[in-house]
């Protein structure tokens, strides 16, 4: 159905293109009917004709895509994001204490090593100091 879609609508884009260099533009361009009442219609005739077929495959081309628009999203399902299937990722904990040393001494217990302790904020803004 969708591969059928798709071959109408480059039918239709393609008769397009050919109904819009059949126009006449203001310098002439590819324009047909040059003169009097030659040809099957005339001049204004052939313009209306052609303005109007160009019309109608514009609104054709927007039906068959919006067509292929919906036809495309008929398959798709809304997802939760806490989707509760799927193992999240592995985040390491916090590591376990170490064992404590031992030398010929005796044992010396390890104590985990402290950060150095952050300078205080500052209690309102501060004007940079030049040196």
């Amino acid at each position: 159905m969708q591969t059928v879609a798709v071959v109408v609508l480059l039918m239709i884009v393609l008769a397009m293109v050919g109904l819009i260099l059949l126009q006449k533009s203001e310098g002439g361009g590819l324009g047909m009917g040059g003169g009097g009442g030659s040809g099957f219609l005339s001049s204004r005739g052939t313009a209306n004709v052609l303005t109007r077929t160009t019309a109608i495959l514009a609104a054709c081309y927007f039906v068959v895509s919006l067509f292929l628009s919906w036809y495309a999203g008929l398959e798709r399902k809304p997802r939760s994001i806490l989707d509760t299937n799927r193992p999240g990722p592995s985040v390491p904990g916090p590591a376990a204490p170490t064992a404590p040393l031992t030398i010929p001494g005796g044992m010396i217990p390890t104590t985990p090593q402290q950060q150095p302790a952050a300078p205080p904020a500052p209690a309102g803004p501060q004007v940079p100091r030049s040196q």
